[in-house]
């Protein structure tokens, strides 16, 4: 049996915090504000956030105790092989994958779209052809690739300058954000007046918040990165769940603002009905002139570059821990030589994002809606892992190597896979305010497809691997008690 690999432990409690917020707030705080409005109103999209962090929090009760009893890279992985074995760690992985490597993809995409907007002459070069009704430009291809390739060499020179980065980054998104709120709440013709109505006038309340608690894993899928990152702690990680909350009602917070500044501008129904390409830049750029769109725009910057750091990381320690468990090829977890990054899965992450500009924004956006269903299932995957091991009292099946009285916790562990299962409801089940369109529906069947295929082609190496082994390789321990059979 090989030595198994280590992360060093090089990552503080601040760049953590900073991961997880600056991986949930990304491009979609700034630019979507006017969609979410037009299907939910200002409260109905702020009641429906702060709706769906309570939900996120008490999903995140499991992770901060999975964390702390299995600080290993791979976070849902790691976790679902705990509780049900190795068949169902693959499924975590290969959906957490797509999700993380497409949230990447669309933060560079994000980016192009950000410059087009302010310096359309720069992007508006060079046309290529249409996708879905989106006008691929040459120039738009390479911004974005110029900026993958960018955090990419970042995050392989090590998780300590990923991480000192993320932080800074973080920081001055939010005084950004404070300062665009308060202009703009100061300014004469704005204000709380123009955030009637309230919610939509073609929708019930009900609906209009359920469609913005549908897309809560979405919103903060960032939280999660915090697990992917647990093995590099050089703290102990028992913090990690006050990290995780602080992080989730911080990015509602963030939500909140960004959608009231945006709202106070003018009667946003006018907004919405304007059909502008980027309706919170419009609006801003219309009360504050240059200098609120400037401010906006180093918004918007870096909840991209946050986000971009953020998933890279994620997607690279998620590969790292697949392949230490051989379940994909053994270079992905090979590190690097001078600064012990996994390189490989960062290089994999930002080539396979190069790709998304060529297919053209809209086409984008069917993947990443779809990579919701994903992100859900990992949630439901981790809740049950702490559910298993949670007992309401020493009975007779109680085993002190895995199990913790902790009746409290095991109630909160099924409230969260309770709300993991609303979430799916919500994007699968048709007629609900936030079903899945065709398009991002046939995405998902096409890698639930292909996922069965690769499975299937690996699934003797990966069967053949002794428990212990694959303990040691996932955990860290061969005598790790476990709650799976072995499948």
């Amino acid at each position: 049996m090989e030595k198994r690999k280590t992360l060093q432990k090089t990552l503080k409690p601040h760049w953590v915090w900073a991961i997880a917020l600056g991986s949930a707030i990304g491009w979609g705080a700034f630019v979507q504000p006017v969609n979410w409005m037009s299907t939910a109103g200002p409260l109905g999209v702020i009641l429906g956030f702060f709706i769906g962090a309570l939900l996120m929090i008490l999903i995140a009760v499991s992770y901060g105790f999975l964390i702390k009893s299995f600080p290993v890279s791979g976070g849902e992985f790691a976790y679902a092989y705990v509780s049900l074995g190795r068949t169902h760690a693959f499924i975590s992985g290969w959906f957490l994958t797509l999700g993380y490597i497409c949230i990447v993809a669309l933060n560079a995409s994000a980016f192009a779209l950000m410059i087009k907007f302010i310096f359309p002459r720069v992007i508006e070069n060079i046309p290529l052809y249409q996708i879905a009704g989106w006008d691929i430009y040459l120039t738009e291809i390479i911004v974005a690739s110029i900026l993958l390739i960018v955090f990419g060499f970042f995050n392989i020179r090590g998780s300590s300058l990923s991480g000192r980065m993320q932080f800074i980054f973080c920081m001055v998104m939010v005084g950004a954000i404070l300062v665009l709120t308060v202009l703009v709440g100061s300014h004469d013709g704005a204000g709380i007046a123009n955030i009637t109505p309230l919610f939509p006038t073609d929708t019930t309340m009900l609906a209009a918040i359920l469609s913005i608690v549908a897309i809560a894993p979405w919103a903060y899928v960032g939280f999660d990165n915090i697990p992917q990152t647990a093995e590099e702690f050089d703290f102990p990680s028992r913090k990690a769940f006050k990290l995780i909350v602080f992080a989730i009602l911080a990015a509602a917070t963030l939500y909140s603002l960004m959608i009231l500044a945006t709202s106070m501008v003018q009667p946003w129904e006018g907004v919405v009905s304007a059909n502008h390409i980027w309706g919170t830049g419009f609006v801003i750029e219309e009360l504050l002139g240059p200098l609120g769109l400037a401010i906006l725009a180093v918004a918007l910057t870096m909840g991209i570059f946050t986000g971009l750091n953020g998933f890279i990381i994620s997607s690279s320690r998620l590969l790292f821990a697949m392949s230490r468990a051989k379940i994909i090829p053994s270079f992905f977890s090979n590190l690097h030589p001078k600064h012990h990054t996994p390189y490989w899965g960062v290089i994999f992450a930002v080539v396979i994002a190069m790709l998304s500009p060529w297919f053209g924004r809209e086409a984008l956006l069917w993947v990443v809606d779809m990579s919701s269903v994903g992100v859900t299932i990992a949630y439901f995957y981790t809740c049950y892992a702490a559910f298993s091991l949670f007992k309401m009292k020493k009975d007779a099946g109680f085993n002190e190597k895995r199990h913790i009285e902790a009746p409290g916790k095991k109630i909160v562990a099924i409230l969260g896979m309770i709300a993991s299962v609303i979430f799916l409801i919500l994007l699968l089940f048709p007629g609900s305010p936030a079903f899945l369109g065709i398009e991002s529906r046939i995405a998902l069947g096409a890698w639930i497809v292909l996922g069965i295929i690769f499975f299937l082609i690996k699934r003797k190496d990966f069967k053949d691997i002794p428990r212990k082994e694959l303990n040691y390789y996932i955990l860290g321990s061969k005598e790790v008690e476990l709650g799976q059979t072995e499948d």
